[in-house]
């Protein structure tokens, strides 16, 4: 298995694409940290990991507290002993005209989506240069997310932002055989995608024809297909590639 004995920590991971991920790293041989804002959505992925004869352990923290996320590494670390991978997944969109937002809006966003992720790997990387090894994977979106092109001005923003702090960390944690990439997913088949769609008037037979029109593969995409790649990126099969921005979305 290609995580045999790693220890991966996924925040948002209580739906979706990072609960996805969770699977599938423990799939493969991890032990699992699973952040949500809400713990309680996570403890079925728990119990489910746990039945594979995993270890799970489901902290609830805010990524945009760095109190709140150094304690959920202290957490990990009192619990495993180390942590070899992290995925910053958490994220929310809130689409809004800028006429329209305010600042707490964009704070929101810019706070869960590139604070968040600043925490995350802040925290993680004190313990992945001890170790001389590490991997840090960032889910981004498009700049512009693709569904909507409007009202997406802190959001877009935080996605740019993810995929420079990718290449920045990239290039200064290399020296400490710590990986760093980012993962774009685009038409993936998620709520969050469905509810955006919605917001204009799309629903998920819309989705599937606007596919079948603008993706090369001609279908939406899975939580699997991204998960897949993260596998890819979390596993020592990645080792000589860092400071990647790798679009998940069926076509050029």
């Amino acid at each position: 298995m290609r995580l045999s004995e790693k220890v991966a920590l996924v925040t948002g991971a209580g739906r979706g694409i990072g609960r996805a991920i969770a699977l599938r790293f423990s799939d493969e041989g991890a032990n699992v940290v699973i952040n949500d804002i809400n713990v309680s959505s996570t403890e079925s992925l728990v119990e489910r990991l746990k039945r594979m004869g995993r270890k799970a352990l489901a902290v609830g923290a805010d990524v945009s507290n760095r109190e709140e996320v150094e304690g959920m590494f202290e957490r990990a670390i009192r619990e495993f002993g180390r942590v070899d991978i992290l995925v910053n997944n958490a994220g929310i969109r809130r689409d809004i005209l800028i006429h329209k937002m305010s600042e707490d809006e964009w704070d929101a966003v810019i706070n869960i989506n590139l604070k968040g992720s600043f925490n995350c790997a802040q925290a993680a990387q004190k313990y992945m240069v001890k170790q001389n090894y590490g991997k840090i994977i960032n889910i981004s979106s498009p700049v512009p997310a693709t569904l909507v092109d409007r009202g997406q001005a802190h959001y877009s923003s935080a996605s740019a932002g993810l995929q420079g702090l990718t290449k920045a960390l990239a290039l200064e944690l290399g020296r400490y055989n710590i990986n760093v990439n980012c993962i774009v997913p685009d038409f993936i088949d998620t709520e969050m995608t469905r509810d955006s769609a919605r917001r204009v008037g799309l629903y998920l037979e819309d989705l599937k024809k606007a596919a079948a029109a603008q993706i090369a593969l001609r279908r939406l995409g899975t939580v699997e297909d991204v998960a897949n790649v993260a596998l890819f990126l979390a596993s020592d099969e990645s080792s000589f590639t860092s400071g990647q921005v790798i679009q998940v979305k069926g076509g050029p």
